[in-house]
């Protein structure tokens, strides 16, 4: 095609260099705006329609797996123009033409340059024998290489991935599910080192590793190494050391395609370039030539070139919006980050890194179980002003949209890890940006919610599927999805439209349906439930939820039968982690009473072992300090003087606090000491949707501070006053009164009653106090259910609490019984008899405490704070 000169009634000629996700955004961006008296013409030299590269690792396990952007359909406009297999080689701005490798010329009215980046290739011997991660052609190379390698060699095939970041360890996760067995090297001393932190990036390598992975962490590789036939055989690193491969994968970034932009010898340079590439743009997207733009990894703005979802669909709205006369700015790079990688939950957002002067870091971390969250704010703690999540990133839904604005809650009560629960309620204001990728304000979403003139005939949109195809909210990388149900949930409810209680995306019962479900079916396995009433491999949702409905109804061992994949962290340990990855050790001190032969006990172990001792709240012994490897050991000794756990790992029954009650205070008129005791051994190992306290005081002076827990009981002349519903934390409650002046036997059947009914019908981390509050009838229609039995279910209910306390079993004395349970307690797999090294102590008040930043000469990992409960 030959340029040519247009009349002035002629559309206007836009040409696209470049056919990836910026380029198909900007086309899509063009047919929303509309297509009248345009000519739109996108040159790509690939012969795919432009597909998400965001998905690749998907396309590197299935080949057949469709990347392809949008409706291809879209396409067919006749004022759309998509040529594959053109690349575009040269821009003639006098002439306002391009010319192609194939010798064609276009001309244009407007140009748009979408060429992306190049993947950053090794610059050391062997190279040329490597792959590298950035189109379909080279994930399809990457797929056949590992199964033609595998036929060949007979035996599992060793993938070495150069580069930790992110592109890395999304290739290197393919590999491993491709059967192969993955191998990392980076040069940064962490994981993700652009995004994360050191505390983060060593949770990250922690995970990673658990899932088999072997990294190599702060060296750099010198050469790859090969036979005489070019089959590689390892890699030789500059310490020396060679690392086995039998494939190799560079993943350490990319470079901008910007030559269209480099003059050629002999010519004058038009365009100005960036430090490290790319074309330098205003904020409009504009080149310094008028009628030039450029979107995408080749843009450079403020100095910065980003490779992210976000920016370039904001960059290809803008092009598209001053084409069609309008004003639209580019407010710089989002470099939210959120991802898994084989399983692991990963996000990074705003000032992640906390350079703004004055910020406040509140971090919570599991180092050893690879358990990391961070919140960036301002230094008065109210403006959120970024965070890091590894392991769970659950807040990063809630936190994302609230950047640069002030909390609802203090910044602790969003930690998820801490133990607190789920995040508090957030309601968005209009201008926030709910999805990144689009660009869409959590406004819009509502005005399509409630009926706002896009849709078909104005109607209202009550389906999330519906919802994401009006908005654009949720259909990219997918991250804001939940947020984006949350919002229509929300909304739906204020028009009083019943809304979906579904568990979540991969089952579509609620809590409650499921646990009558699985106890009427007698159902006993993850599979056997996700066979029948789910759908994919379950997610951080339904799995934890199903293994504590499966503990709570069979009191089986909780890390059997593969429930030890779907359990929390601290409950896979049978253990609290703290913030230096070590762990807490809490016997069972049942109603805080403790002879003198218990605390020596007590006492002797501490000091073998060399822990710190802290009374908790709760009235027993806290023993911290201990390695995940020792644990085991302290325990047999704990177990053979008689103690078990004390659960405060798990969403159970933690403490029932008393206090000495009628045997020694001369104003108590009740044994509150032998109540304790017996509550606490009656409901130990109750396995429930959220952490249960007990109190019991022994007079209305109320000692042991009965009312502020989920079952507080104080003693009368008459017998005992029973309170529900209460609990500390962000959002603390004061227990109710649901029945006065009890005997004995009638306090504990309403007490089994009321549990049993709580675990039965509450949501998912759902404390009694909320889970009141949300009943149809709050406390009254607990009152008739527990008290006057309306439902006619209160024998089938005491018939469950029997069958828990006929069953139960003390976990640490189960785990000492079997070899193979004993396995899951080593710091390292493949080195069981290895310490963890990296646990540094000092001495404080005659007691150890972890070293701080300054005390180990290195960078902090993490700071735990008190947030919403507690250990106790």
């Amino acid at each position: 095609m030959n340029a040519h000169t247009t009349s002035p009634n002629a559309p206007r000629r836009i040409v696209v260099a470049g056919g990836g996700p910026a380029a198909h955004r900007f086309a899509d961006a063009m047919h929303t705006r509309g297509l009248d008296g345009w000519q739109v013409t996108v040159l790509t030299e690939e012969a795919h329609l432009p597909y998400d590269r965001v998905a690749l690792s998907k396309a590197l396990t299935d080949m057949e797996y469709d990347l392809t952007l949008g409706e291809a359909a879209m396409w067919d406009h006749e004022a759309l123009d998509l040529r594959t297999g053109e690349q575009v080689v040269k821009i003639n701005p006098d002439a306002r033409t391009v010319e192609t490798a194939a010798g064609n010329t276009y001309g244009y009215d407007a140009l748009v340059v979408a060429t992306g980046s190049n993947a950053a290739r090794l610059p050391i011997p062997g190279a040329e024998h490597t792959h590298v991660y950035r189109t379909l052609e080279d994930v399809w190379a990457i797929n056949g290489a590992i199964t033609a390698l595998r036929e060949k060699l007979g035996r599992e095939v060793t993938a070495v991935t150069i580069g930790g970041g992110l592109l890395g360890l999304e290739a290197a996760a393919g590999t491993e599910q491709l059967g192969a067995t993955p191998v990392v090297i980076d040069g940064a001393n962490w994981l993700m080192a652009t995004q994360l932190d050191e505390g983060a990036g060593q949770a990250l390598g922690r995970l990673i590793k658990e899932k088999g992975f072997e990294i190599h962490g702060g060296v750099f590789p010198s050469e790859v190494l090969s036979d005489d036939d070019g089959q590689v055989t390892g890699v030789l690193m500059a310490d020396g050391r060679t690392i086995a491969a039998d494939i190799v994968i560079v993943a350490i970034g990319v470079r901008p395609r910007d030559e269209l932009f480099r003059a050629a010898d002999g010519e004058e340079q038009l365009f100005s370039l960036g430090p490290r590439g790319g074309v330098v743009i205003d904020e409009g997207c504009q080149t310094e030539i008028p009628g030039i733009y450029a979107i995408g990894e080749v843009a450079n703005f403020g100095g910065m070139c980003l490779g992210l979802v976000a920016p370039a669909n904001t960059m290809a709205e803008i092009v598209a919006d001053r084409l069609h006369g309008g004003q639209a700015t580019f407010p710089g790079f989002d470099t939210a980050t959120k991802l898994k990688l084989s399983g692991v939950d990963v996000a990074s957002f705003g000032d992640a890194f906390a350079k703004t002067e004055h910020a406040l870091e509140i971090v919570y971390a599991d180092p050893a179980r690879g358990v990391y969250q961070k919140i960036v704010t301002t230094d008065d703690a109210k403006t959120l002003l970024g965070g890091i999540f590894v392991g769970d990133a659950t807040p990063y839904m809630s936190l994302r949209p609230l950047l640069g604005r002030e909390l609802p809650a203090e910044p602790g009560a969003f930690l998820s890890a801490a133990g607190g629960g789920e995040a508090p309620e957030t309601e968005l204001p209009d201008d926030a940006i709910l999805c990144s990728c689009n660009n869409v304000a959590a406004g819009s979403i509502r005005d399509a919610i409630n009926g706002c003139g896009s849709c078909e005939g104005n109607a209202p949109v009550q389906d999330l599927g519906e919802l994401k195809s009006c908005s654009r909210a949720g259909t990219q990388c997918g991250s804001c999805v939940p947020m984006l149900k949350k919002l229509l949930e929300g909304e739906l409810k204020k028009s009083g439209v019943e809304v979906s209680k579904a568990l979540c995306e991969h089952i579509s019962l609620s809590r409650q349906e499921l646990f009558e479900t699985i106890r009427i079916l007698e159902l006993t396995s993850f599979e056997e439930i996700m066979a029948k009433y789910g759908t994919g491999a379950g997610c951080d949702i339904c799995k934890p939820t199903i293994a504590s409905i499966l503990a709570s109804q069979h009191s089986a061992y909780v890390l059997d039968a593969g429930r030890g994949t779907l359990q929390d962290t601290n409950d896979r340990a049978l253990a609290n982690m703290q913030k230096d990855g070590t762990y807490s050790v809490v016997p069972r001190i049942a109603g805080g009473e403790i002879t003198p032969d218990g605390l020596a006990v007590i006492a002797a172990v501490a000091k073998k072992y060399g822990l710190y001792t802290k009374i908790t709240g709760g009235q027993r012994i806290d023993m911290f300090g201990a390695r995940l490897e020792q644990l085991p050991e302290i325990w047999k000794e704990l177990v053979d003087a008689g103690f078990e756990s004390g659960q405060a790992y798990g969403k159970s029954l933690r403490t029932v606090k008393s206090c000495v009650g009628s045997t020694w205070c001369r104003y108590g008129v009740q044994d509150s000491v032998a109540m304790a005791i017996n509550l606490e051994l009656r409901y130990r190992g109750l396995r429930s949707p959220h952490k249960l306290k007990m109190g019991v005081s022994g007079c209305a002076r109320e000692c042991a501070e009965a009312r502020g827990k989920d079952v507080g009981v104080i003693a009368t002349a008459d017998g005992w006053n029973l309170y529900v519903g209460g609990n500390g934390g962000a959002t603390p409650a004061h227990a109710q009164l649901l029945a006065k002046d009890l005997d004995d036997d009638t306090l504990i059947k309403y007490i089994d009653r009321y549990f049993m009914y709580y675990i039965r019908t509450a949501d998912r981390l759902q404390r009694t106090a909320r889970w009141q509050e949300e009943l149809e009838g709050g406390l009254e229609h607990v009152r008739q259910v527990v008290v006057e039995d309306s439902l006619g279910i209160a024998d089938e209910l005491e018939a469950a609490m029997a069958k828990h306390i006929g069953t139960y079993r003390d976990e640490w004395a189960e785990t000492l019984k079997d070899p193979e349970r004993l396995r899951r307690f080593r710091s390292f797999v493949n080195a069981p008899d290895q310490k963890d090294d990296s646990i540094t102590f000092v001495p404080e008040r005659g007691q150890i405490r972890p070293a701080t930043n300054k005390e180990k000469g290195k960078v902090l990992i993490g700071a735990t704070i008190p947030v919403r409960g507690d250990a106790g």
